[in-house]
């Protein structure tokens, strides 16, 4: 059974910062490139952060460019979010991906909530 399952969550200030994690398990994770969305009340899902399966390329959105960073530990097949600086609109919940095309595996989202 394919699991990807984030912890990490909670309520952090404004300012604050915070990691998430992602275990992942069921499928064969060096051949996969992963990658962390979040959705926040009232809007889209959105991409913020991935890293090819390789290591050797990634993708790391506007929004959090220099405040939000992905790493992995492929040994214990988890991928890390690490959350700097944290803002009101970084509210939303935190959802882990894994992709190799055709194919998308979510986990189930971490609530992330700011407060000042």
């Amino acid at each position: 059974e394919v699991q990807l399952v984030e912890s990490g969550g909670g309520l952090v200030q404004v300012g604050g910062s915070l990691r998430l994690s992602c275990a992942a398990s069921g499928f064969t994770f060096d051949d996969y490139a992963i990658g962390w969305s979040r959705q926040a009340p009232g809007k889209e899902r959105e991409g913020l952060l991935c890293i090819s399966s390789s290591g050797s390329s990634e993708y790391v959105a506007d929004p959090v460019k220099g405040r939000f960073t992905i790493s992995s530990d492929n040994a214990k097949h988890t991928v890390y979010l690490q959350r700097n600086n944290l803002r009101p609109e970084d509210t939303a919940v935190y959802y882990c991906r894994a992709d190799r095309w055709p194919v998308t595996y979510w986990g189930e989202g971490a609530q992330v909530t700011g407060s000042s």
